[in-house]
């Protein structure tokens, strides 16, 4: 896979919408059960009673999405799950699906990321998705994790 490389920038904290409170950068550690790659989170400082944060690009503070609590990172995972699986079957091409994507949320390309979705498109995503998969259902796997398991996580 073709990565880009993101510079080391500062990012201001982004804060929590859920109780408002200001998120700090921590490594998710006692958040995932398995740390091994020293993932980087912002946290919300409500942590754990308020169970929000969004993992950061490796090596940087930007996050890969918007801060969000356990139901919406669930909703991501699975609106990932599904719509990898277009691309992974190759029913279309990853580029192609992100267009896609990018037609059936109307937002331009560089807008369209999971990360950022709120439950509502998140919703809409998978079930989208469901659609396509069933339109296909000869296509063949490219990816060894596509059955539904696997570390979700890296994903959102």
């Amino acid at each position: 896979m073709n990565r880009r490389k993101r510079k080391k920038v500062n990012q201001p904290a982004p804060q929590c919408p859920y109780c408002g409170a200001m998120t700090h950068l921590r490594t998710a550690d006692g958040i995932y059960l398995d740390n091994s790659r020293n993932t980087m989170l912002y946290v919300c400082k409500n942590y754990p009673r308020c169970d929000s944060y969004v993992r950061v690009h490796p090596g940087t503070t930007i996050p890969v999405g918007t801060v969000a609590n356990k139901k919406l990172r669930s909703m991501r995972n699975e609106a990932h799950r599904y719509f990898n699986q277009i691309y992974y079957r190759g029913i279309m091409s990853k580029q192609e699906a992100y267009m896609w994507l990018s037609d059936l949320l109307g937002l331009p390309m560089a807008s369209t990321h999971i990360g950022m979705m709120g439950e509502y498109y998140c919703q809409l995503v998978i079930e989208e998705c469901k659609k396509v998969l069933a339109n296909n259902p000869g296509s063949y796997p490219r990816h060894p994790n596509i059955s539904g398991g696997g570390m979700l996580e890296a994903y959102c």
